[in-house]
């Protein structure tokens, strides 16, 4: 099986803060990739704007830098880079001043689709959005490409939205949470909606609860400033987890259209009753084997910003009633894992007697590593001797389901990209929907920064702390093993 390749309409994308680390890890190599597949146009252009005093020379041998350490060995190819490289220019520009405006607004082209990366700081999004229309260089089909974070709490992302707005309508503006872009997350939305299978029992009648983890081996790293702002919260829960979750819980939308999809997942995050105190934990991790600890990390021994966050949560709809939402997040966990559990019930009654408990069914949905979906059924152990029953996978790993001639999965941004392009708006967030996000998280770390209680410490290469395993103890329940 051959992924089919659908071509774009001719582009130019200008990507701001194009010598940057975004740039270099996820952006050039994705666009590669599509160069490489055959999917981007011959008259195709990406042009790299940025306040770095670089020539168009220096500029390529950093995107041939970039490939050559982000993308795998038998997808590089000497003619190939090069031929990405012509489609690749270089303009260095001042975002908060003049220089270099008046020269993009000469390098853009009139009659293709104009697409605007801002591979910045949110601080400088309404800045650019400004110059973008006061330089006439985007148009009325001009796309616009905002990263995360998106506000840091509910009133940042009212006034980032509101300026915005000011220049870009909003089918012009893509919010880019790069999980919705991951082959396993549309699996999610086939397998739902495409299976008359699952959908008579994806509710709270057969479903016992639902599990997301989204656990990281790595500390904090280069991004001590950050994320000692931010934490697991508002780094991972207010965006990613939050998406998975909607996904899982969202009614079937009336078709696979942007507004569409998107209306449905705002009813799921409106429906979300608040957080008790007592169904949250936070966490921070120890130091361990010569690597030091959070606080060593950023630097900050009084910081009571969270690396682990656990939390129950309860979505008050019919469908889902009854079924609690178990999130947890971490680093320096024992594994780097992202999945969704959807545990069903036990039957109502085990005719096979006491010595053969049945363990409840699990689908299991992958995002990384090695995508896939696993569901987990009961069966007779083969053999005599009576009725002995066990638990065996159905196990579908996407490269292995496809076959070898599949070619590799698309990386998430080489889709998200594309689909800028397209002006398909459904795997991106709408203005509504990351406010309702923040309106239903802000009351959370509000009550934290309250009661200034420290996070409880963990140990690395674990699961978390101990509270967290309790979260799911209480209620007869236990977290699935964090491993690959």
């Amino acid at each position: 099986m051959v992924f089919r390749v659908i071509p774009v309409d001719p582009f130019d994308l200008v990507i701001f803060g194009g010598t940057g680390d975004l740039a270099q890890r996820k952006i050039y190599p994705a666009l590669y990739r599509r160069y490489h597949s055959g999917q981007m146009p011959e008259d195709a252009r990406i042009i790299g704007a940025a306040r770095s005093e670089i020539g168009t020379a220096e500029f390529h041998q950093m995107l041939r830098d970039s490939i050559a350490t982000y993308i795998e060995e038998e997808t590089r190819d000497a003619d190939a880079i090069e031929g990405f490289l012509n489609h690749c220019s270089y303009l260095r520009l001042d975002a908060r001043g003049e220089d270099g405006w008046r020269e993009l607004a000469e390098a853009v082209r009139p009659g293709v689709v104009r697409a605007f990366y801002l591979s910045v700081g949110p601080r400088l999004f309404g800045e650019l959005a400004e110059r973008l229309n006061i330089w006439e260089i985007a148009d009325a089909d001009s796309r616009i490409v905002v990263e995360k974070p998106f506000g840091h709490d509910l009133e940042t992302a009212r006034a980032l939205n509101a300026t915005l707005a000011q220049h870009f309508h909003e089918h012009q503006i893509y919010r880019i949470d790069h999980y919705l872009g991951k082959e396993t997350v549309q699996n999610l939305m086939a397998v739902r909606f495409a299976n008359m299978l699952f959908e008579p029992l994806w509710n709270a009648r057969n479903v016992d609860h639902i599990q997301i983890t989204v656990a990281e081996t790595v500390g904090v790293g280069g991004r001590a400033e950050y994320y000692d702002r931010a934490g697991a919260m508002r780094d991972m829960v207010q965006n990613h987890m939050m998406q998975l979750l909607c996904l899982i819980a969202m009614e079937p939308p009336y078709a696979f259209e942007p507004d569409a999809v998107r209306d449905e997942k705002l009813k799921v995050i409106r429906a979300l009753d608040p957080v008790l105190p007592e169904d949250i934990v936070r966490g921070q991790y120890e130091a361990e084997d010569g690597q030091g600890s959070y606080v060593d990390d950023v630097e900050n021994p009084e910081s009571r910003t969270e690396s682990f966050v656990a939390l129950k949560v309860s979505v008050s709809n019919w469908r889902w009633k009854g079924a609690p939402f178990y999130l947890r997040t971490g680093k320096r966990m024992r594994e780097r894992t992202s999945e969704i559990a959807v545990v069903f019930k036990d039957p109502p009654h085990s005719i096979f007697g006491e010595e053969n408990a049945q363990k409840p069914n699990v689908l299991v949905i992958r995002l990384q590593p090695n995508e896939g979906i696993n569901l987990r059924v009961t069966i007779k152990e083969p053999g005599p001797g009576g009725m002995r029953l066990v638990e065996v996978p159905l196990d579908m790993s996407f490269k292995e389901a496809l076959g070898p001639d599949a070619g590799e999965i698309p990386d998430a941004y080489e889709r998200l990209i594309m689909d800028v392009i397209r002006g398909n708006q459904t795997l991106f967030m709408r203005g509504d929907e990351v406010e309702a996000a923040w309106a239903w998280i802000d009351p959370i770390i509000a009550r934290w920064d309250n009661v200034r209680d420290r996070p409880r410490p963990y140990q690395p290469g674990g699961s978390g702390p101990e509270d967290a395993l309790m979260l799911m103890h209480r209620d007869g329940r236990r977290w699935r093993e964090v491993k690959a």
